[in-house]
């Protein structure tokens, strides 16, 4: 019987009305609704006909995450008085609840772009509504963005329901515009509220660090523990608090020990049974439900009339360059804080208490980063190659992929065989898009099979494909082993996953290939890669199909998967992966003692140098050489290293190396460029510089800075650039840096100056190394600074009135005391004569009575001497 007082109670049947007329009008609409009015759950059913007096149509409404799916498809049939699997039904990856009268189907977005790839015109389903737009996750996109595509070209008859409570409505209004071309997609707007919410803030006190990377300070957890403690005395019903990962909600169960009520943990990990029993309600003893963002939205969590709000989400990262991913700790943003006030206000009227400062809600972001923009896009790729659009460019997203992303997607694609050079979707790629896990999985699964056996392939890509509770440990074997034998949730998820990955490699799935592409999709290009090829396997591989131990099958497994993280050990606990990244185990490891790892799961924390390893499997070098044999290379390896030429013959997996000789006649050319590369590193002062050369450096330099060409330049950057100009021949006979330090840089230097204009025959003139002066004396000008320098005794300069000039810049002339230590600057000497030198004069004459001290030195005659001298 259907609950027709608890639809009457829900404020979105205002707008179901106008929803269908606009469906029927346009095809298409956007659903903006509050949290807590039914628009998950009451929506469908009127769409489906099931609730008032419209046709029978077959719904398909796509949620975010598993747990989302099993919530909205159990309240709808509560709703309808019925079981799940009656006319309401869901299916989630491994799991499925429809029977024949099915006529809801609620499933992720993941097995939504399943079926798309499958079948695009998705036979027999009338209405597509997705959910929760405002979350932004990739799979989300990139399902309206073929289901647009197939409102176009295959079923213009399909219609499509974008909907969220703090999605920006009009973005997505003009986003499937492209469906038809007829204007943007209306709007269509709930007025109800729900229940509404009382919201408190409850900022944490003063000194608490940035959440950054995975970690977050500990007096903020007990900030959000003493709240909830606050809020359970001053509220009845029961209490959800957000955090932002599962480290974090057992850190704030163990700090609520003792609370008078029951404490429990949600989160997507979490058993099926754990999660339903959350949202089937309390009976009777009060409960405080932890949970991270997966609450958020699409549930109600029975009894709860109190949300505490950490304030904190997590977001990933990949960093592309090193092929690593991570989760960061991020401000929740403010769509997401509304989506965790409307929890609160679901049954009755609810408070919020928001572990913040309200000033902050001014620097929230307004929505959640699009998952397009910071995820991996390796699956996002291989589906629009799929789809017949290897650059998804044509598809209607609200965010385009980045470029980077892409391109380190595309070339991970090409070398598992998964794309061709041109980008698109080979026959293996195909297959692989259809098994439902991430491609390098999907590689692993395909070309371990032949080694190994579907069974155990499936077993260990089903490990990789959701990460082990780290209360299994770091060893992925023996994780395999736990898991084998477990009772727990994460057991059970695991054993329904190799059950679906080993029918879909044995079973009809494995024997064709199908179409599977979308309304613009090219044939297969003829650079298909066979598993055997690509991975090495067959008769001759490391392991026979179905033998080797359970840590060799894992090792390969794990090896096929990620052949750049395939590390050699460098020490006790630490490794180099074949990508070039250092790698770390933990102290309690019992994998420290490896000599080669795969590694599965790592990541780098913040400011770290080298990844820490999560979970890996030891292999051999046997293995090692299979799975990263692509990357391997053999060849004369010559450069600068420790200070000096160092020439050998390498083997290496990437950047590790197997094997290393000495090279006893490297190629000249190579020992050439590792000589530059040395001069480059360490400077030019590598050559014989003598104190004429150095000198004469300094006077072309100030003769390019003054006179520009064709004095050449002579800094470092342009003596290397025209190092074959200078240097040779003596540059290709040099063999290691001794041979450079006897190089005279001075002579190779002459090599520059400007002989074919004639001008080198006037480096004297311009810049000459030295200048008589009255006294007779030849002075080095030194050049090394702004302006040339001649540093003489004042009594050498007695009778010259002007200042002297090189190329027409006058010379800053040092004078010296009769014992050479300096008595005055000037580039004036004539004015130094009338102003300064009365008070050198009156300074010195005391101090060197022998040296004359006329009154006017300017008519004076110029000495080297004393006076007693001067008078013989």
């Amino acid at each position: 019987m259907i609950r027709t007082d608890a639809i009457e109670r829900l404020p979105v049947r205002h707008a179901v009305p106008e929803l269908l007329s606009t469906l029927d009008g346009h095809g298409t609409a956007v659903l903006s609704a509050p949290p807590g009015t039914g628009k998950t759950t009451l929506v469908p059913l009127a769409l489906a006909g099931l609730t008032g007096a419209g046709p029978r149509r077959r719904v398909l409404v796509a949620e975010p995450r598993r747990m989302a799916v099993r919530a909205a498809a159990r309240r709808m049939a509560w709703l309808l008085g019925q079981e799940v699997g009656d006319a309401v039904g869901f299916s989630v990856r491994g799991e499925r609840r429809t029977g024949p009268g099915t006529v809801v189907e609620v499933v992720t977005t993941g097995v939504l772009l399943q079926r798309l790839q499958r079948d695009p015109e998705l036979a027999g389903v009338d209405v597509v509504l997705l959910d929760e737009c405002h979350e932004r996750h990739l799979d989300a996109d990139t399902a309206i963005a073929f289901l647009v595509d197939v409102r176009a070209a295959l079923r213009p008859e399909l219609q499509l329901i974008a909907a969220s409570a703090t999605s920006d409505a009009e973005a997505w209004s003009q986003l499937l515009t492209v469906a038809d071309g007829t204007g943007p997609a209306p709007v269509v707007r709930s007025t109800g509220q729900g229940h509404g919410a009382a919201v408190h803030y409850a900022p944490p006190p003063a000194g608490i660090r940035p959440a950054h990377g995975t970690w977050v300070d500990q007096q903020l957890l007990r900030h959000v523990a003493a709240t909830v403690r606050l809020a359970l005395e001053a509220h009845e019903g029961d209490l959800l608090c957000f955090l932002p990962g599962t480290g974090e909600i057992a850190r704030t169960a163990g700090m609520l020990d003792g609370v008078d009520a029951e404490v429990l943990q949600l989160h997507g990990r979490a058993p099926a049974a754990v999660q339903d029993a959350v949202l089937r309600g309390g009976e009777g003893r009060r409960r405080v439900v932890l949970a991270t963002s997966v609450a958020e939205s699409s549930l109600t969590v029975p009894g709860v009339r109190i949300v505490v709000d950490s304030g904190l989400a997590r977001e990933p990262r990949v960093d592309h360059a090193r092929g690593l991913g991570s989760l960061a700790t991020v401000t929740v943003s403010d769509a997401g804080a509304t989506q965790r006030l409307g929890r609160a206000g679901r049954e009755a009227f609810g408070t919020v208490y928001r572990c913040w400062a309200p000033a902050d809600d001014a620097r929230r972001p307004r929505f959640p980063s699009p998952e397009i923009k910071i995820a991996d896009l390796a699956s996002f790729a291989l589906r629009a190659a799929c789809w017949g659009d290897p650059t998804a460019q044509g598809l209607a997203l609200l965010d385009a992929p980045p470029a980077g992303a892409m391109a380190a997607a595309r070339s991970v694609l090409t070398a598992i065989g998964a794309v061709d050079a041109d980008g698109r979707a080979t026959e293996r790629g195909m297959r692989m898009a259809r098994l439902g896990v991430h491609p390098r999985l999907a590689r692993a699964l395909l070309d371990g099979v032949a080694e190994v056996g579907a069974r155990r392939a499936a077993e260990v890509v089903a490990l990789l494909s959701e990460e082990p509770p780290r209360e299994y440990g770091d060893d992925l074997a023996a994780a395999w082993r736990t898991a084998r034998r477990g009772g727990d949730g994460y057991a059970a998820r695991w054993r329904q996953e190799v059950r679906r990955l080993t029918s879909a490699v044995t079973g009809a799935g494995s024997a064709s290939t199908g179409t599977g592409a979308g309304p613009a999709s090219t044939a297969p290009g003829a650079g298909s890669v066979s598993a055997s090829s690509s991975s090495g396997s067959g008769p001759e591989g490391p392991l026979r199909s179905g033998s080797g131990s359970d840590d060799a099958v894992a090792g390969l497994v794990t090896a096929l998967a990620f052949p750049e993280r395939v590390a050699r050990a460098r020490g006790e606990g630490s490794f180099l992966m074949v990508s070039g990244t250092r790698a770390e185990l933990g102290q309690g490891s019992g994998l420290r003692s490896a000599a080669w790892l795969a590694v599965a799961v790592a990541d780098r924390p913040v400011q770290a140098a080298s990844a820490r390893v999560r979970l890996a499997a030891v292999v051999d070098e046997g293995i090692a050489r299979v799975a990263a044999g692509p990357l391997g290379a053999e060849g004369e390896e010559v450069h600068w290293e420790d200070g000096d030429v160092v020439a050998r013959e390498v083997e290496r997996l990437g950047a590790v190396e197997l094997s290393v000789r000495p090279l006893k006649q490297p190629d000249p050319a190579l020992v050439r460029r590792a000589l530059l590369e040395g001069l480059a590193k360490e400077g030019i002062g590598l050559l014989r510089w003598s104190r004429e050369s150095g000198g004469l450096r300094e006077r072309l330099a100030f003769l390019h800075r003054t006179l520009g060409e064709p004095w050449p330049d002579v800094s470092d950057g342009a003596l290397l650039a025209r190092a074959e100009e200078w240097l040779e021949p003596e540059l290709s006979r040099a063999r290691r840096r001794a041979d450079l330090g006897r190089l005279d840089a001075g002579q190779a230097l002459t090599r520059l100056l400007p002989w074919a204009s004639g001008e080198a025959a006037r480096l004297d003139e311009l810049a000459p190394e030295r200048i008589e002066v009255p006294s007779g004396s030849r002075i080095r000008v030194e050049y090394g600074g702004a302006q040339p320098v001649l540093a003489v005794k004042l009594q050498e300069m007695f009778g010259l009135e002007g200042t002297p000039e090189v190329a027409g810049v006058p010379v800053l002339i040092h004078l010296l005391s009769p014992a050479g230590r300096p008595a005055a600057v000037t580039a004036d000497l004539a004015n130094f004569w009338r102003e300064g030198y009365r008070a050198v004069r009156a300074e010195l004459r005391g101090r060197y009575p022998k040296h004359p001290w006329p009154e006017d030195p300017s008519r004076a005659e110029p000495t080297r001497h004393t006076n007693a001298r001067l008078k013989r």
